[in-house]
């Protein structure tokens, strides 16, 4: 069954360790150290927003890409960029609504969330349970639905429980 990347932004501390532990698989496997999942976080108020790509369904980095290089991977369900066709013009980065993807300037293209492909080390070393790698489900929906309440809350100024 299919995975996804649940974020629970009441539960993040804002301690970046999800980070810290993207940078390091990057540049393992990719030579770059520039992590794809940030963690923002107001200390004032005690609370952080980890982002990342939310691997839409309709994803806007992918319908926007003129040559076709950003595309689903099925077995994953993860979209990914192909970068023998990717001409680096970024258009995919103004169009996610997220801010997840970026671009390395020194490699001169376009990065983003691959999900460790399958195993993402952010989830796995998140020590308050804010992100989750999980079997998209029915049951899914309503966790990311509510999450993304909590998130426009927070980003409201309002307390996440209120």
């Amino acid at each position: 069954m299919a995975k996804t990347l649940l974020i629970d932004y009441a539960r993040c501390h804002g301690c970046q360790i999800c980070e810290t532990a993207c940078s390091m698989m990057r540049e393992l496997n990719n030579g770059t150290s520039q992590p794809q999942v940030t963690s923002i976080s107001w200390d004032l108020e005690g609370w952080g927003v980890p982002i990342t790509c939310q691997q839409c369904q309709d994803a806007p980095c992918m319908a926007i890409c003129p040559t076709g290089a950003i595309y689903r991977d099925e077995e994953l369900n993860r979209v990914m960029v192909d970068y023998h066709r990717c001409i680096g013009c970024r258009i995919c980065v103004v169009a996610c609504p997220f801010g997840a993807m970026d671009f390395d300037r020194e490699a001169r293209k376009v990065i983003k969330c691959d999900l460790c492909d399958g195993d993402p080390l952010c989830a796995k070393l998140c020590p308050y349970g804010a992100l989750q790698y999980v079997d998209v489900s029915n049951q899914s929906i309503p966790k990311k639905m509510e999450a993304a309440e909590k998130l426009r809350r927070i980003l409201r100024g309002q307390k996440a429980g209120s």
